[in-house]
């Protein structure tokens, strides 16, 4: 199986906290690793579905979109339309 891109995750931890940060995409924050990806995960799912839903908009004062993370968050949001698990996607 090729290998597929996925934007990368960095952790860190602050004031007792988990912070994930899916490549300044979006986030999670909780007090453990499992609340920050729960927190990540859900925010994601929103912005593929809404992106889905408004045919993956973009400003053109901003210039063109990364296309790696548009075909990313589109195939999330095929899965997350389809009621499936988006983990192992984002996370491997």
């Amino acid at each position: 199986m090729p290998d597929v891109w996925s934007p990368p995750l960095s952790l860190r931890e602050s004031a007792g906290r988990c912070h994930l940060t899916l490549a300044g995409l979006t986030y999670g924050v909780g007090f453990s690793l499992q609340e920050a990806a729960d927190d990540l995960i859900a925010r994601l799912v929103g912005i593929a579905l809404g992106a889905r839903s408004s045919g993956y908009q973009h400003a053109t004062e901003v210039g063109p979109p990364d296309r790696d993370l548009v075909e990313f968050i589109s195939e999330v949001g095929d899965i997350a339309a389809r009621g499936d698990d988006i983990r192992p996607r984002v996370f491997g």
